[in-house]
């Protein structure tokens, strides 16, 4: 994987998109586990696994694929137990292997143990070159099993002292789930990056997830969210609660959750993704204005930020783009080329409703600038007579080094080009961002001092990248 100094991550595959879910205390914990991973489904779609646990042993399976490819009746009933965690995964440059899929299982001299991670840790290759020096053997490219090796060879008394010994090692963003033979241990790391929440079911059964959809599916009540820096342990129907890291100077929650990552339909770091998606599309409106006839979004993610900024500049709001649901992750390219062949396969536009107008196109953000490219040469393509672009995030400049998916700094279209050059490139009539301080004021914090902007500001919260990304700007 990338960062800033590619000795220091030798040999660590670490930015991988997640999505965790976990239960004790009901008989059918896999079944529920398996309802909520599929809940979770958009956080990961390269693989997915469960470990259960009936209070004497673990079981695992683990397989790439889908939730619903992977699991049936018969894998379900291989998993018993009351208490089970989940996990789906994509990874994000070359670590897409079975052997780094999760829950990582393992047993050692304290038992049997199970970890599912969503986030990033940043120091996991200087950790595991000292632990692969000391004579550790791992087993997977994942950054998570530095924890495992960390807490398997911690000398603490107890398992929680031994897992609080090893994060106080590691750096980074994790939201964890760790399941041992008779409890379930849920923890955040000290600037809440990642988001982990707790929900109760009407029988009394505990349940974690990375977000309120997966609760929501499995008729869960809400409880709240994890605290940052919190760890909950669960045993024997009992909840206990502790702060055992050094509290951070702030908090540093994901803005890209309530961007993009995040389903609309839930709630997290206190807020509704979709009233924020569409906060985002009003305020858009208001600092980049469009002469128009039309909004569209470009599906699913745009879709309430379009609603927000037809509602905010009065432009009618129609679906002008339609989303497949059913793109596979493999298709097969027909040998004579048919042109922007991927996006068409996910999107079509709708003929009927563009064209002759002057249409608004909505989206979250833009990366490279290929798809967006193809986007607006399909809408013209389909009689738009102008379109005018409009993006519900400030450029993205920076990688992101604690769990989403982006490329390098150097593959990024708005750290090396202006706006004018990207419009020009996409094809677009006009193209605009909503600004940083716009989009604080459309989560709720203006001056941004419980999010990490670091993939729009290049300030990053922890000071751990330093050249060849050059003009690397840091805070304390």
């Amino acid at each position: 994987m990338r960062s800033c100094s590619a000795h220091r991550l030798k040999g660590v595959r670490q930015r991988a998109m997640c999505g965790i879910f976990g239960i004790v205390g009901n008989a059918e914990a896999s079944n529920l586990t398996y309802l909520g991973l599929h809940a979770l489904q958009h956080r990961g779609q390269e693989s997915a696994g469960i470990v259960s646990s009936d209070g004497s042993v673990l079981r695992a399976h683990r397989q790439m694929g889908l939730v619903a490819d992977i699991f049936d009746a018969p894998v379900l009933a291989g998993l018993p137990g009351q208490a089970a965690i989940g996990h789906v995964r994509y990874s994000t440059a070359g670590g897409s292997a079975l052997k780094n899929a999760q829950p990582i299982f393992v047993q050692y001299a304290g038992g049997q143990c199970a970890i599912a991670h969503n986030g990033n840790l940043v120091n996991a290759a200087e950790l595991k070159e000292q632990l692969e020096a000391d004579g550790a053997i791992f087993q997977s490219d994942a950054d998570t099993e530095v924890i495992m090796h960390l807490l398997a060879r911690s000398k603490q008394a107890t398992f929680e002292q031994k897992l609080v010994e090893a994060l106080r090692r590691v750096k980074g963003a994790y939201s964890l789930l760790v399941l041992t033979e008779n409890k379930l241990v849920a923890v955040r790391d000290p600037m809440g990056i990642r988001p982990l929440v707790l929900g109760r079911l009407k029988e009394g059964a505990y349940v974690l997830a990375s977000e309120t959809t997966a609760l929501d599916l499995i008729e869960a009540e809400v409880v709240r969210e994890l605290e940052p820096g919190e760890m909950l342990v669960i045993e024997n129907g009992v909840m206990r609660t502790s702060r055992p890291f050094e509290e951070p100077k702030r908090l540093a929650q994901c803005i890209f959750e309530h961007v993009y990552f995040a389903r609309p339909d839930s709630s997290l770091f206190g807020k509704n993704v979709y009233e924020v998606r569409k906060r985002m599309g009003m305020q858009l409106a208001r600092e980049q204005p469009a002469d128009a006839d039309l909004v569209i979004a470009v599906p699913d993610s745009g879709v309430a930020a379009a609603i927000g900024f037809s509602q905010q500049s009065g432009i009618p709001y129609d679906v002008g783009l339609i989303r497949s649901h059913y793109v596979g992750r493999t298709f097969i390219e027909p040998q004579q080329s048919i042109r922007h062949f991927g996006v068409k396969l996910k999107l079509s536009a709708v003929r009927q409703v563009l064209k002759g107008k002057r249409v608004v196109v909505v989206d979250d953000s833009i990366v490279r600038g290929t798809t967006s490219r193809k986007i607006v040469k399909m809408i013209k393509a389909a009689g738009a007579v102008e379109v005018h672009l409009r993006i519900s995030s400030p450029p993205t400049k920076w990688p992101c080094y604690y769990g989403i998916d982006t490329p390098s700094r150097q593959e990024l279209i708005a750290a090396t080009h202006t706006t004018d050059e990207i419009a020009k490139y996409v094809t677009a009539d006009s193209l605009g961002y909503i600004s940083l301080e716009g989009l604080g004021e459309a989560v709720g914090d203006p001056k941004r001092e419980k999010f990490c902007s670091a993939c729009f500001s290049g300030q990053y919260l922890m000071g751990e990248l330093t050249a060849p990304e050059a003009d690397v700007k840091l805070t304390a």
